[in-house]
């Protein structure tokens, strides 16, 4: 599931705040950091696009999502097909209605989530976990930042981050896989820290489904 790279920055979406043309990345990503501290949780409609294989072929997708801290999420892709991915901090549902499948794992435990789960859970630090350094930004108008990971994550290379230099929101997210491919994350109407409620995130497996739980099937 190409989702939980960008969750690492998702969570860095501050409330208030500016960023000034010309200071360095490192600052900036000190910035994101001390903002992402206040968000308790938000919720955005998106636009996924994925570029990859050997012609470079696009797919799009939309829907909305919504995170709160600790761990807890919830993303629903509303076109071109329903999907549904939900962590409700201790367990992580995946449910494509049209295969009539929920696959169900824990959520990782900390000495073996990757850096993204880590966000998910509150206790990663932008300064501490990548290389902060400037790069394009796929949103005209916004600051890009490139993210590049300080440990080896077998899911991504780096993300760039496209930054409002008025408010500090966060507009898109680049993720670059290992296999080349280039995932890109787009928002708007985003809110924060509007007391979400943890039942938002309480999956019910739907009847007349196929449960398959860390490999096996129930």
């Amino acid at each position: 599931m190409r989702l939980f790279a960008p969750l690492i920055v998702l969570l860095s979406m501050p409330v208030l705040g500016s960023a000034q043309i010309g200071q360095s990345p490192d600052t900036l990503a000190k910035q994101l950091q001390a903002r992402y501290q206040n968000v308790r949780d938000f919720t955005a409609d998106f636009v996924q696009t994925y570029r990859g294989g050997v012609l470079r072929t696009e797919t799009r997708e939309r829907g909305t999502v919504a995170v709160k801290k600790p761990g807890r999420m919830r993303w629903i892709y509303t076109s071109p097909e329903r999907k549904e991915f939900v962590s409700d901090g201790q367990k992580m549902y995946s449910y494509i209605p049209e295969d009539r499948q929920v696959m169900v794992s824990n959520v990782p435990a900390d000495s073996q989530a990757p850096t993204p789960v880590l966000f998910l859970a509150g206790k990663g630090d932008l300064v501490k976990d990548f290389t902060a350094s400037q790069a394009d930004s796929p949103v005209p108008g916004s600051i890009g930042l490139k993210l590049t990971p300080r440990r080896n994550e077998p899911e991504y290379e780096y993300l760039i981050v496209a930054v409002d230099p008025a408010t500090l929101q966060i507009r898109a997210l680049t993720t670059r896989d290992r296999q080349g491919g280039e995932s890109t994350l787009r928002f708007e109407n985003l809110k924060e820290n509007k007391g979400i409620s943890d039942k938002d995130f309480a999956f019910r497996i739907p009847r007349g489904v196929d449960v398959i739980t860390d490999g096996q099937r129930n």
